[in-house]
């Protein structure tokens, strides 16, 4: 009897599962931020999500101001392999594609902005920091009019990223001199003169107007023609997990600027002053951090070792008699290794500016003041001995008429008092030192003034 009321059930589940399963339904992840290889493994999770889920198409919601090419060219590979239609949907209002963002948008099957958002901005920077736009295919100043070696470089990588972006754009029929334009020139379109101008297909106002759009139209791709019905399709969202949030929110030029330096400095004390722990913890954690960051991040080497260089700079200035001209050195490197940190070839925002400024002027800052204080106590006179007592304060222990026993610096001294007599208890100054005795007076003594007109009268 229970097998017979399970085979009922199940059978009366099986249809409405078939029913659901073939109910049209699109799968909708959201790219935010910097494309970096956590971008890279979400946006990989999601295709495969939405192939496996039978999904009628994946529609990717991005905002970004670029980021690496390594993870920009495998998100691209994953688009185009995808046995299913793939959209870009550039939103919210506000929302970007820059850089490496362009190329995503190009890659799509069918590419969309919102209301306010913008595109473009492609032009690659070399390693080096020049503009090859900037330097024609034949540099005047060398001889003959050959190349340098820096133009010839910086020329083959404008080339290459214009001759994706080309390919992209053509391959879906969308404006291919203007994607051009962008990589070579570093234009940009709002979404109204970007649609007019044949970049992206069309404008929707969000997600819901956007799936009333996409419905009716066919996607040829891989061989095999695919028609999106999506007016009343179901939306599931996928979203990035929260250790993956949580990489991607670090994953940021500024934050990781500072978490750089918290590591140098927290590391740098601890190892100065073994026997503080809590540097040494907050900078190894900020360390590991910062390590995970830049790995996520297009990083310069020549902008780390330029940090590095300031802080050791910094150091050595107050072991060394330099007087400030290490620690001024050490003030050019660190603002020269926050310009270089990041490198803008792919992303279009490095380090801010003002954060820069005010981290190199408050780290400056307390390392000069610092340095001034050991200059002041360097130029202090030497003192050992006895003599180091004068201007310490002492107290009476024997009354003083005039000879007598103060206590000072934990130890019974003999002493004479220049004030009169002065009972026990006293507080007294010590002012000289006559062989084993003190000369000492009371510490509200007025000195005398012995000389001068004054004196007389």
């Amino acid at each position: 009897m229970r097998l017979f009321l399970a085979a009922v059930m199940l059978a009366a589940l099986v249809p409405a599962v078939s029913a659901r399963a073939a109910e049209p339904h699109v799968l909708v992840a959201t790219l935010n931020g910097v494309i970096n290889p956590i971008t890279d493994s979400y946006i990989s999770k999601a295709v495969d999500r939405a192939v496996a889920g039978h999904a009628n198409a994946l529609i990717i919601q991005m905002d970004t101001p670029g980021g690496l090419d390594t993870s920009m060219r495998d998100i691209i590979k994953k688009i185009l392999g995808a046995p299913l239609p793939v959209v870009v949907f550039v939103s919210p209002s506000g929302a970007r594609a820059a850089s490496a963002g362009l190329y995503i948008t190009e890659s799509a099957d069918i590419a969309a902005m919102a209301p306010g958002t913008n595109i473009g901005s492609a032009h690659p920077v070399s390693l080096s920091g020049s503009n090859p736009a900037a330097s024609p295919a034949a540099s005047p100043s060398a001889p003959g009019g050959t190349s340098t070696a820096p133009d010839i470089e910086s020329q083959k990588i404008e080339n290459d990223a214009a001759a994706y972006i080309r390919a992209l754009a053509t391959l879906h029929h969308r404006n291919a001199d203007w994607a051009e334009k962008a990589v070579r020139q570093s234009i940009n379109a709002p979404v109204d003169e970007a649609v007019k101008l044949g970049v992206v297909d069309f404008e929707s106002r969000d997600l819901d107007t956007l799936l009333q759009d996409l419905d009716g139209r066919e996607v040829a791709k891989g061989g095999h023609t695919y028609s999106l019905q999506t007016a009343r399709a179901g939306i599931e969202r996928y979203d990035m997990s929260g250790f993956d949030q949580f990489l991607q929110a670090v994953a940021d030029p500024n934050l990781v600027y500072l978490l750089f330096l918290l590591a140098i400095i927290g590391i740098g004390f601890w190892v100065t002053h073994p026997g503080l722990f809590l540097p040494g913890v907050i900078g190894v954690i900020a360390g590991v951090l910062a390590a995970l960051s830049l790995f996520d991040l297009p990083i310069n080497i020549a902008g780390v070792l330029l940090i590095l260089i300031a802080v050791v700079l910094f150091v050595i200035d107050l072991k060394a008699v330099t007087h400030g001209v290490l620690t001024t050195g050490g003030i050019v490197a660190m603002t020269l290794g926050g310009l270089l940190l990041i490198n803008t070839s792919f992303l279009a925002e490095g380090v801010n500016i003002p954060l820069l400024v005010i981290t190199v002027l408050v780290i400056a800052g307390i390392f000069l003041f610092i340095l001034r204080k050991l200059i002041e106590a360097r130029r202090r006179p030497y003192e050992a001995g006895e003599e180091s007592m004068i201007g310490s304060v002492a107290t009476v222990r024997e009354p003083l008429n005039p000879a007598g026993m103060v206590f000072v610096n934990g130890a019974l001294w003999q002493a004479t008092s220049a004030s009169g007599p002065l009972t026990a208890g006293t507080p007294v100054r010590v002012v000289g030192i006559d062989g084993l005795r003190l000369r000492v007076e009371t510490l509200h003594q007025q000195p005398l003034r012995t000389e001068g007109p004054q004196a007389a009268s």
